[in-house]
Protein backbone atom coordinates (compact mmCIF):
# COMPACT_ATOMS: atom_id res chain seq x y z
CA UNK A 1 0.00 0.00 0.00
CA UNK A 2 2.43 2.72 0.98
CA UNK A 3 4.46 1.89 -2.75
CA UNK A 4 1.35 2.82 -4.26
CA UNK A 5 0.72 5.83 -2.44
CA UNK A 6 4.43 6.49 -3.33
CA UNK A 7 4.26 5.98 -6.64
CA UNK A 8 1.02 8.38 -6.73
CA UNK A 9 3.33 10.92 -5.35
CA UNK A 10 5.92 10.75 -7.71
CA UNK A 11 3.28 11.06 -10.52
CA UNK A 12 1.46 14.16 -8.75
CA UNK A 13 4.81 15.87 -8.22
CA UNK A 14 5.51 14.84 -12.37
CA UNK A 15 2.37 16.23 -13.53
CA UNK A 16 2.99 19.79 -11.88
CA UNK A 17 6.34 20.33 -12.48
CA UNK A 18 5.98 19.16 -15.98
CA UNK A 19 3.08 21.54 -16.21
CA UNK A 20 4.90 24.22 -14.75
CA UNK A 21 7.41 24.55 -17.51
CA UNK A 22 4.79 24.34 -19.91
CA UNK A 23 3.32 27.32 -18.35
CA UNK A 24 6.36 28.93 -18.78
CA UNK A 25 6.79 28.08 -22.28
CA UNK A 26 3.57 29.76 -22.69
CA UNK A 27 4.02 32.92 -21.70
CA UNK A 28 7.62 33.33 -23.04
CA UNK A 29 7.34 36.52 -24.98
CA UNK A 30 10.06 39.16 -26.42
CA UNK A 31 11.10 39.77 -22.74
CA UNK A 32 13.18 36.66 -22.80
CA UNK A 33 14.99 37.79 -26.22
CA UNK A 34 15.98 40.93 -24.83
CA UNK A 35 17.05 39.29 -22.08
CA UNK A 36 19.48 37.04 -23.50
CA UNK A 37 20.59 40.00 -26.12
CA UNK A 38 21.96 41.87 -23.02
CA UNK A 39 23.97 38.72 -21.61
CA UNK A 40 25.21 38.50 -24.82
CA UNK A 41 26.52 41.76 -25.36
CA UNK A 42 27.88 41.34 -21.62
CA UNK A 43 31.45 42.45 -21.97
CA UNK A 44 32.94 40.91 -18.53
CA UNK A 45 31.42 37.96 -16.97
CA UNK A 46 27.46 37.26 -16.08
CA UNK A 47 27.42 36.68 -12.52
CA UNK A 48 24.46 34.45 -10.81
CA UNK A 49 23.02 35.52 -7.64
CA UNK A 50 20.56 33.89 -5.03
CA UNK A 51 20.07 32.41 -1.41
CA UNK A 52 18.89 28.81 -0.44
CA UNK A 53 17.66 26.62 -2.44
CA UNK A 54 16.93 29.58 -5.44
CA UNK A 55 21.31 30.23 -4.53
CA UNK A 56 21.44 26.51 -5.47
CA UNK A 57 20.01 27.08 -8.75
CA UNK A 58 21.55 30.00 -9.32
CA UNK A 59 24.78 27.81 -8.53
CA UNK A 60 23.24 25.38 -11.42
CA UNK A 61 22.98 28.30 -13.71
CA UNK A 62 26.30 29.88 -13.75
CA UNK A 63 27.68 26.40 -14.15
CA UNK A 64 25.96 25.76 -17.10
CA UNK A 65 26.58 29.60 -18.89
CA UNK A 66 30.71 28.50 -17.67
CA UNK A 67 30.53 25.23 -19.62
CA UNK A 68 28.76 26.38 -22.55
CA UNK A 69 31.02 29.70 -23.66
CA UNK A 70 29.75 32.35 -21.11
CA UNK A 71 32.11 33.74 -18.80
CA UNK A 72 30.76 33.16 -15.17
CA UNK A 73 30.33 32.90 -11.61
CA UNK A 74 28.05 32.75 -8.66
CA UNK A 75 28.24 35.41 -6.13
CA UNK A 76 26.82 34.77 -2.44
CA UNK A 77 24.57 37.60 -1.96
CA UNK A 78 25.42 37.74 2.22
CA UNK A 79 29.01 37.45 1.35
CA UNK A 80 29.11 40.06 -1.17
CA UNK A 81 27.72 42.31 1.50
CA UNK A 82 31.15 41.16 3.28
CA UNK A 83 33.95 41.97 1.22
CA UNK A 84 33.15 39.63 -1.43
CA UNK A 85 31.55 42.85 -3.44
CA UNK A 86 34.91 43.46 -4.75
CA UNK A 87 34.12 40.62 -7.30
CA UNK A 88 32.05 42.54 -9.48
CA UNK A 89 33.31 44.90 -12.06
CA UNK A 90 32.04 47.36 -14.18
CA UNK A 91 31.51 45.02 -17.35
CA UNK A 92 29.59 42.27 -15.74
CA UNK A 93 25.90 41.54 -15.59
CA UNK A 94 23.99 40.07 -12.74
CA UNK A 95 21.18 37.68 -12.93
CA UNK A 96 19.52 37.19 -10.03
CA UNK A 97 17.37 34.00 -8.65
CA UNK A 98 14.62 35.19 -6.11
CA UNK A 99 11.04 33.89 -6.01
CA UNK A 100 9.70 36.07 -4.39
CA UNK A 101 11.14 39.22 -5.96
CA UNK A 102 12.19 40.61 -2.09
CA UNK A 103 15.08 39.05 -1.23
CA UNK A 104 17.01 41.57 1.40
CA UNK A 105 20.75 40.63 0.87
CA UNK A 106 19.95 40.54 -3.25
CA UNK A 107 18.43 44.10 -2.57
CA UNK A 108 20.72 45.25 -0.87
CA UNK A 109 23.36 45.27 -3.62
CA UNK A 110 21.07 47.10 -5.99
CA UNK A 111 23.14 50.38 -5.12
CA UNK A 112 26.38 49.14 -6.06
CA UNK A 113 25.10 47.44 -9.25
CA UNK A 114 23.88 51.10 -9.99
CA UNK A 115 27.04 52.75 -8.98
CA UNK A 116 28.77 49.84 -11.42
CA UNK A 117 26.81 50.09 -14.05
CA UNK A 118 26.05 46.24 -14.14
CA UNK A 119 22.97 45.47 -15.74
CA UNK A 120 20.30 43.19 -13.85
CA UNK A 121 18.14 40.33 -14.78
CA UNK A 122 15.95 38.73 -12.85
CA UNK A 123 14.53 35.54 -12.27
CA UNK A 124 11.07 36.14 -10.17
CA UNK A 125 7.68 34.60 -9.50
CA UNK A 126 6.44 37.93 -8.21
CA UNK A 127 6.86 40.55 -11.59
CA UNK A 128 5.51 43.32 -9.55
CA UNK A 129 7.89 42.42 -6.37
CA UNK A 130 11.01 45.16 -5.82
CA UNK A 131 13.94 43.16 -7.63
CA UNK A 132 11.70 42.99 -10.18
CA UNK A 133 11.17 46.81 -10.52
CA UNK A 134 14.57 47.28 -10.46
CA UNK A 135 15.80 45.20 -12.97
CA UNK A 136 16.16 45.89 -16.96
CA UNK A 137 14.79 42.68 -17.61
CA UNK A 138 12.68 40.61 -15.28
CA UNK A 139 11.56 37.42 -16.22
CA UNK A 140 8.61 35.56 -14.92
CA UNK A 141 9.07 32.04 -13.75
CA UNK A 142 6.02 31.89 -11.46
CA UNK A 143 4.21 28.87 -11.23
CA UNK A 144 0.64 27.84 -9.76
CA UNK A 145 1.60 25.37 -7.06
CA UNK A 146 4.40 24.15 -5.47
CA UNK A 147 4.70 20.41 -6.13
CA UNK A 148 5.33 19.54 -2.50
CA UNK A 149 1.97 18.61 -0.59
CA UNK A 150 1.78 21.63 1.96
CA UNK A 151 2.64 23.61 -1.50
CA UNK A 152 5.88 24.87 0.84
CA UNK A 153 9.03 23.50 -0.75
CA UNK A 154 10.60 25.03 -3.54
CA UNK A 155 10.26 22.49 -6.01
CA UNK A 156 8.02 23.43 -8.91
CA UNK A 157 9.35 27.07 -9.03
CA UNK A 158 13.08 25.85 -8.82
CA UNK A 159 12.58 23.49 -11.66
CA UNK A 160 11.34 26.42 -13.44
CA UNK A 161 13.30 28.78 -12.36
CA UNK A 162 16.66 25.94 -13.25
CA UNK A 163 14.74 25.53 -16.57
CA UNK A 164 15.04 29.02 -17.49
CA UNK A 165 18.24 29.21 -16.47
CA UNK A 166 19.13 26.17 -19.08
CA UNK A 167 17.07 27.98 -21.83
CA UNK A 168 19.52 31.11 -21.51
CA UNK A 169 22.35 29.40 -21.33
CA UNK A 170 21.78 27.62 -24.66
CA UNK A 171 20.42 30.63 -26.06
CA UNK A 172 23.74 32.22 -25.43
CA UNK A 173 25.59 29.33 -26.86
CA UNK A 174 23.72 29.24 -30.08
CA UNK A 175 24.45 33.19 -30.44
CA UNK A 176 28.31 32.63 -29.85
CA UNK A 177 28.54 29.88 -32.66
CA UNK A 178 29.85 27.78 -29.51
CA UNK A 179 30.70 24.26 -31.28
CA UNK A 180 32.03 20.13 -29.94
CA UNK A 181 35.18 21.75 -30.26
CA UNK A 182 34.65 24.63 -27.73
CA UNK A 183 32.57 22.49 -25.71
CA UNK A 184 35.39 19.93 -25.60
CA UNK A 185 37.84 22.31 -24.83
CA UNK A 186 36.12 23.84 -21.96
CA UNK A 187 35.49 19.66 -20.84
CA UNK A 188 38.75 17.86 -21.33
CA UNK A 189 38.43 15.43 -18.62
CA UNK A 190 35.18 12.93 -18.23
CA UNK A 191 33.35 10.86 -20.66
CA UNK A 192 31.91 14.15 -22.22
CA UNK A 193 35.05 15.46 -22.85
CA UNK A 194 36.59 11.97 -24.31
CA UNK A 195 33.62 12.03 -26.43
CA UNK A 196 34.67 14.77 -28.48
CA UNK A 197 38.17 14.19 -28.71
CA UNK A 198 39.08 14.21 -32.41
CA UNK A 199 41.23 11.95 -34.17
CA UNK A 200 44.45 14.10 -34.61
CA UNK A 201 44.70 14.40 -30.46
CA UNK A 202 44.85 10.79 -30.52
CA UNK A 203 46.80 9.62 -33.63
CA UNK A 204 50.23 8.34 -33.83
CA UNK A 205 52.13 10.92 -35.59
CA UNK A 206 56.05 12.11 -36.39
CA UNK A 207 58.71 9.48 -35.52
CA UNK A 208 55.68 7.12 -33.70
CA UNK A 209 54.03 6.97 -37.82
CA UNK A 210 55.12 3.82 -38.90
CA UNK A 211 56.40 4.79 -42.35
CA UNK A 212 58.54 3.05 -45.60
CA UNK A 213 59.12 3.71 -49.12
CA UNK A 214 57.78 1.20 -51.69
CA UNK A 215 61.32 0.14 -52.58
CA UNK A 216 62.03 -0.33 -48.81
CA UNK A 217 63.22 -4.66 -48.65
CA UNK A 218 60.42 -6.20 -46.85
CA UNK A 219 63.28 -7.07 -43.78
CA UNK A 220 63.46 -3.42 -43.14
CA UNK A 221 59.39 -3.30 -43.27
CA UNK A 222 58.86 -5.65 -40.61
CA UNK A 223 61.69 -4.01 -38.50
CA UNK A 224 59.72 -0.33 -39.03
CA UNK A 225 56.49 -2.44 -38.01
CA UNK A 226 57.96 -3.94 -35.39
CA UNK A 227 59.81 -1.20 -34.01
CA UNK A 228 56.45 0.98 -34.01
CA UNK A 229 54.13 -1.45 -32.34
CA UNK A 230 50.94 -0.69 -34.48
CA UNK A 231 50.84 -4.17 -36.30
CA UNK A 232 50.97 -1.92 -40.09
CA UNK A 233 53.07 0.49 -41.53
CA UNK A 234 52.06 3.19 -43.97
CA UNK A 235 54.06 2.85 -47.32
CA UNK A 236 54.64 6.37 -48.95
CA UNK A 237 55.78 8.20 -51.88
CA UNK A 238 58.52 10.54 -51.94
CA UNK A 239 55.93 13.37 -52.01
CA UNK A 240 54.60 11.50 -48.54
CA UNK A 241 51.55 10.86 -49.88
CA UNK A 242 49.81 7.44 -49.16
CA UNK A 243 50.73 4.33 -51.44
CA UNK A 244 49.27 1.31 -49.18
CA UNK A 245 49.45 0.00 -46.10
CA UNK A 246 50.95 -3.36 -45.21
CA UNK A 247 49.93 -5.30 -42.05
CA UNK A 248 50.41 -7.89 -39.82
CA UNK A 249 47.53 -9.75 -41.68
CA UNK A 250 49.12 -9.03 -45.15
CA UNK A 251 52.37 -10.33 -43.61
CA UNK A 252 51.02 -13.54 -42.90
CA UNK A 253 48.62 -14.09 -45.95
CA UNK A 254 51.86 -13.50 -47.82
CA UNK A 255 54.48 -15.79 -45.66
CA UNK A 256 51.56 -18.43 -46.72
CA UNK A 257 51.69 -17.96 -50.40
CA UNK A 258 55.13 -17.32 -50.89
CA UNK A 259 57.16 -18.88 -48.12
CA UNK A 260 60.78 -17.23 -47.77
CA UNK A 261 60.75 -15.33 -51.24
CA UNK A 262 58.65 -12.40 -49.13
CA UNK A 263 61.53 -11.63 -47.63
CA UNK A 264 63.63 -10.78 -50.55
CA UNK A 265 60.15 -8.42 -52.18
CA UNK A 266 59.82 -4.55 -51.48
CA UNK A 267 57.08 -2.94 -49.87
CA UNK A 268 55.72 -1.89 -52.87
CA UNK A 269 54.90 -5.73 -54.10
CA UNK A 270 53.60 -6.46 -50.81
CA UNK A 271 51.46 -3.36 -49.83
CA UNK A 272 47.54 -3.05 -50.12
CA UNK A 273 47.22 0.20 -51.99
CA UNK A 274 42.91 0.19 -51.02
CA UNK A 275 43.27 1.45 -47.34
CA UNK A 276 41.12 2.74 -45.10
CA UNK A 277 41.67 6.85 -45.02
CA UNK A 278 40.27 9.80 -42.36
CA UNK A 279 40.55 13.07 -41.72
CA UNK A 280 42.41 14.43 -38.98
CA UNK A 281 38.70 16.68 -37.80
CA UNK A 282 36.92 13.62 -37.54
CA UNK A 283 35.49 12.44 -34.32
CA UNK A 284 37.58 9.44 -32.30
CA UNK A 285 34.41 8.29 -31.61
CA UNK A 286 33.57 8.15 -35.66
CA UNK A 287 36.79 6.63 -36.06
CA UNK A 288 36.01 4.08 -33.12
CA UNK A 289 32.76 3.02 -35.45
CA UNK A 290 34.18 2.61 -38.56
CA UNK A 291 37.09 0.28 -36.99
CA UNK A 292 34.62 -1.74 -35.39
CA UNK A 293 31.99 -2.16 -38.75
CA UNK A 294 34.89 -2.55 -41.11
CA UNK A 295 36.84 -5.14 -38.22
CA UNK A 296 40.28 -3.25 -39.02
CA UNK A 297 42.64 -1.87 -36.24
CA UNK A 298 44.41 0.72 -37.74
CA UNK A 299 43.40 3.76 -39.88
CA UNK A 300 45.65 6.20 -41.44
CA UNK A 301 45.08 9.84 -41.24
CA UNK A 302 45.43 11.87 -44.24
CA UNK A 303 45.37 15.34 -45.33
CA UNK A 304 42.63 16.61 -48.30
CA UNK A 305 45.72 15.74 -50.71
CA UNK A 306 46.20 12.45 -49.61
CA UNK A 307 49.36 13.43 -47.42
CA UNK A 308 50.20 11.11 -44.87
CA UNK A 309 49.15 13.01 -41.05
CA UNK A 310 49.28 9.97 -38.28
CA UNK A 311 47.95 6.50 -37.86
CA UNK A 312 45.35 5.92 -35.20
CA UNK A 313 44.71 2.42 -33.58
CA UNK A 314 41.68 0.65 -32.20
CA UNK A 315 43.18 0.37 -29.05
CA UNK A 316 43.53 3.98 -28.72
CA UNK A 317 40.64 4.63 -29.04
CA UNK A 318 39.24 1.56 -26.62
CA UNK A 319 40.88 3.45 -23.83
CA UNK A 320 38.51 6.73 -24.22
CA UNK A 321 35.98 4.64 -23.00
CA UNK A 322 33.68 5.29 -26.00
CA UNK A 323 32.00 1.69 -26.52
Amino acid sequence: MEFVMSLDTARRVLRIEAQAIQDVLARLDTTFEKAVDLLFACRGRVVVTGMGKSGLVARKISATFSSTGTPSFFLHPAEALHGDLGMLARGDALVAVSYGGETEEIIALLEALKRLEIPLVTLTGKIHSTLAGASDIALDVSVQEEACSLNLAPTASTTVAMAVGDALAVSLLEHRGFRPDDFAALHPAGRLGRKLLRVEHKMHAGNALPRVLPETPMPDVIHEMSRKGLGMTTVLDPDGRLAGIITDGDLRRLMEKQGGKTLEMNAGACMTRSAQTIGAHVLASEALNLMEKRKITSIVVVDKAQGVLGVVHLHDLWTLELI
